[in-house]
């Protein structure tokens, strides 16, 4: 783990990376390692002000290419203002989400067409591309059990899109890692909580000690 790593967590709805990320933060910070913790849609003022069109409501009020152009916009600022200033600030970054979540959940998923993604993705995001991606996997079913039993926030627009929408989800997300071994690595988001984290640990090459 070198500082100014970007790391990012992707996955379906309910498999635990929030939590994850917050406790990877957590752990890097009491090694004495600059980290920001962030989100998306999210991590400055208007990518918050864009979650709450994008994250509540009804499924079907924006085309998975509406979603896209709003993703790309929010992330466009996230990039410019927050995450590229940190790295060059040698402060690691991890991100609940990034430019993987979009080719999944509007691209894979959603049927927005390739071309556009691809070109949002080179706009908003340059080379400021992750170094690491954990991608947790689950059964959909598992992971909307789960997100039904989280407080509610308002924030279940995508839950909304129904089980195929998910298993679509799995599929693209499991295609990422087939595609780009490299950089994102599996985890298996059934086990519990420490097991998960432990995983994730030995991912980024820390001898876990929990």
């Amino acid at each position: 783990m070198k500082p100014g790593a970007f790391i990012t967590f992707e996955g379906g709805e309910g498999t635990g990376k929030s939590t994850q990320a917050a406790r990877l933060a957590e752990h890097l910070r009491a090694m004495g390692q600059n980290t920001l913790l962030t989100r998306e849609p999210g991590g400055t003022p208007q990518g918050e002000s864009l979650r709450r069109v994008l994250v509540s409501g009804d499924p079907a009020q924006w085309s998975a290419a509406s979603e896209a152009m709003l993703m790309a916009a929010a992330r466009e600022v996230h990039v410019r203002t927050v995450i590229a200033p940190a790295l060059q600030a040698s402060t690691t970054v991890i991100c609940d989400r990034f430019m993987d979540s979009t080719r999944v959940y509007q691209g894979h998923a959603g049927g927005a067409a390739p071309e556009l993604i691809a070109v949002l993705e080179r706009a908003a995001v340059g080379d400021c591309l992750p170094d690491l991606t954990l991608v947790f996997d689950l059964a959909p079913e598992a992971g909307l059990a789960r997100a039904r039993l989280r407080p509610d926030t308002g924030e279940d627009r995508f839950e909304q899109k129904g089980f195929a929408f998910h298993t679509r989800l799995r599929e693209g997300f499991r295609n990422l890692v087939a595609a780009e071994p490299g950089r994102c690595k599996l985890i298996d988001a059934s086990q519990t909580p420490d097991q998960v984290f432990r995983q994730i640990l030995h991912t980024i090459g820390i001898v876990p000690h929990v």
